[in-house]
């Protein structure tokens, strides 16, 4: 579902009705990460091309084809690329090290066909513990029973990717190396003649290896018990059963992955398997290849929405941030009537005194400064990257049609540039933040410019260039006939860096403050019921206590481009460098600065408080005096002790308190106008109400 879908018609009605904001709600909100999961489902769709004898991925379904001829890839937190992705995140966030120390390799290594097997092993493991247990117990007993339903989940994890033949290709690689390449633990990974035989001492004392012809040759078992062989049975069964189309072969490899018994040796037919070993290599290269060029820009949305919520303390039950999901392009929400359907919604949770339901931030991702890559007309002498003539994404035009329209229900959004090695921490330390001050100019100087706030740097989860993925060697055969590595013939992709975009922990970070339950761990004095929106985040030691959840990626930035980020004073901008509080060392990323693009009257641009904090004033002056009555305005700013003003006076000395120290809030009654008059330190910022009279 997605938003437009929803809201339905927007002729003839100024709001939509509760039960409308109910099914929206039950659609499009989630409160946390796997709830997103559950509701959206993404996917990938794959199907085969016989033509090209290659995997075809997309993230539409495709038209035209039958529906038993497309696969759904569900993305999610069992989806090995995703799950090593997050991996990656959390390892990082424990060891600490910058992205130049940090060990990627390791955790790449979680997409090669060894991990693959190693998992399957873990599971292989388990289904014989549970299989020795069941059969064990006498029938009918409670405990067998018990077994066997854990022994039926175990299964059906395991038969999962009988009918996907590309599921079955790690096994297959892995299963290839272990019969041709018996090498013991081995590190040159190179095979020999097997003749199995008895230690012995001939008669004058030589120790030697008499090869054993009486008994059958064995090979070494895997794993072993008495019900081995009834295993075994149980998965050719299974295997029968599920599959669709069954194959010896594949049912031969499900037995040797899942049950595998000590078996005789077996005459190998080298050259047929190695060659097959080989184009599995390359077939699954190339097929990780395609899946991730096309995954990898939703699963880096993912990770985004995914690092919004872990911005918020898990422990903590107070004021939980929650993201409405339009699920649509920027552009296809701006066309036509469409932008009508916006405003209508927009008008029913934002423009009201019941506040359940308003919004108060926005995100948009994906902005693109540049619309088009410079291709000059250049030879290609040396194979060069791979650009694009135009790059996709969000246009800074129609951010400028959206910040028109939603500025006028007060909603602070948060937007980044599409994310790339040029929008790092990286890059930002070496040519500092004018390319962004000038790439903005146009949401510069506007009505809306308030309420518009650019993140800067976006962050990275694998830098471009330490992002190979180590698959493994071919396997040859020389001149002595026995199979070895290939050691000159090394098979590994590239995924060309992954990437966050800022907005989503800029949103998220903000979002969590404004929850007492969480200033409290942090601040001596908080108030029990007032959000965080007058906490400036760049002072005193707010920024230091305030910090996102991601570990440092860079060294720091240069005296020079802190100087260009301090002269400009633009945008939200998140810090690598080196800090400390109370004598103890910060390896989180910290704020910077956290500016919308709006000015005072020397050209400098504002903190985002103040926009965040004078919305709040104005919302519940609204909420208090019934929509802006006259004589309700008069009580709310009067000299009696309980009035709002003076509550939010006695609490200054709170963090979290809506009047700091040095602040001040008044206002001129004029005809059916109220001017309210807000002081930031001596910043004044000015409203003027429409009041109702009696």
């Amino acid at each position: 579902m997605d938003l437009l879908t929803l809201v339905e018609s927007s002729e003839d009605i100024s709001s939509l009705s509760d039960e409308k904001i109910k099914e929206i709600n039950e659609k499009l909100l989630v409160t946390n990460f796997n709830e997103f999961l559950t509701k959206f489902e993404p996917k990938i769709y794959s199907f085969f091309n016989a033509a090209s004898q290659k995997i075809r991925y997309s993230l539409e379904k495709p038209e035209g084809i039958p529906e038993d001829h497309i696969t759904e890839i569900p993305l999610n937190m069992e989806n090995t690329f995703f799950k090593m992705l997050s991996s990656l995140m959390d390892t990082k966030k424990v060891v600490g090290d910058k992205n130049v120390d940090f060990n990627f390799n390791d955790i790449l290594s979680m997409l090669s066909p060894k991990s693959v097997m190693d998992d399957i092993k873990q599971l292989r493991k388990e289904i014989a513990y549970l299989y020795d247990k069941h059969e064990a117990l006498e029938e009918e007993d409670p405990a067998k029973l018990e077994y066997a339903d854990k022994l039926n989940i175990a299964f059906d994890k395991a038969s999962k990717n009988y009918n996907n033949i590309l599921g079955m290709l790690p096994l297959a690689i892995e299963d290839i190396k272990t019969r041709i390449l018996i090498t013991g633990g081995d590190s040159n990974k190179k095979s020999e003649e097997i003749k199995l035989g008895l230690l012995s001492m001939d008669n004058n004392g030589e120790l030697k290896i008499i090869e054993n012809k009486e008994k059958k040759q064995k090979s070494l078992a895997i794993a072993d018990s008495s019900n081995s062989g009834a295993l075994v049975r149980c998965f050719e069964e299974d295997y029968e059963a599920v599959t669709e189309e069954p194959n010896d072969y594949i049912k031969k490899l499900v037995v040797r992955t899942f049950a595998p018994l000590p078996t005789v040796l077996e005459e190998v037919n080298y050259d047929q398997e190695i060659k097959n070993y080989n184009h599995y290599l390359e077939f699954y290269k190339e097929a990780q290849e395609d899946f991730i060029k096309v995954a990898k820009p939703l699963m880096e949305k993912m990770l985004g929405i995914k690092m919004f919520f872990e911005q918020y303390d898990k422990e903590v039950k107070g004021m939980k941030p929650t993201l409405l999901i339009t699920n649509l392009k920027l552009e296809m929400l701006l066309k036509g009537d469409n932008k009508n359907k916006l405003s209508l919604y927009l008008n029913t949770v934002n423009n009201k005194n019941d506040f359940e339901n308003t919004i108060w931030f926005g995100i948009v991702p994906n902005i693109v400064l540049d619309s088009q890559v410079d291709t000059k007309n250049i030879r290609e002498r040396f194979k060069g990257t791979n650009r694009t003539v135009s790059a996709k994404g969000n246009t800074l035009e129609n951010l400028q049609v959206l910040m028109e329209l939603v500025s006028k229900y007060k909603i602070q959004v948060f937007f980044s540039v599409n994310a790339n090695d040029e929008t790092t921490f990286n890059n930002l330390a070496m040519s500092g933040v004018e390319k962004y001050v000038e790439k903005t100019r146009n949401l510069q100087y506007k009505d809306f410019s308030e309420f518009v706030v650019p993140c800067i740097p976006n962050f990275t989860v694998i830098p471009k260039e330490k992002s190979s993925v180590v698959l493994d060697y071919k396997i040859k055969i020389e001149n002595s006939n026995i199979p070895e590595q290939d050691k000159e013939n090394l098979i590994k992709f590239w995924i060309e860096g992954v990437y966050i975009e800022s907005s989503y922990i800029a949103a998220g970070l903000t979002a969590s403050y404004q929850c007492p339950d969480i200033l409290r761990k942090k601040y001596k004095r908080v108030l029990p019921k007032e959000p965080g929106v007058r906490i400036n985040i760049e002072d005193k030691d707010n920024s230091l206590k305030l910090l996102t959840n991601l570990s440092k990626e860079i060294s720091g930035y240069t005296i020079a481009t802190k100087d260009s980020i301090n002269r400009n004073n633009f945008g939200y901008v998140f810090s690598s460098d080196n800090v400390q509080l109370n004598g103890k060392p910060i390896t989180n990323i910290t704020v910077y600065k956290a500016r919308t693009l709006a000015t005072n009257q020397d050209g400098v641009f504002e903190p985002l408080y103040k926009t965040l904090t004078t919305t709040y004033i104005e919302r519940v002056l609204r909420f208090l005096t019934l929509d802006f009555k006259e004589d309700k305005i008069k009580d709310f700013f009067s000299n009696r002790p309980d009035s709002q003003k003076n509550v939010w006076l006695k609490g200054q000395e709170a963090v979290n308190g809506i009047l700091q120290p040095g602040d001040d809030v008044s206002i001129e009654i004029d005809g059916t106008s109220c001017h309210l008059h807000i002081s930031y330190n001596g910043d004044v910022k000015n409203l003027v109400l429409d009041i109702t009279k009696k």
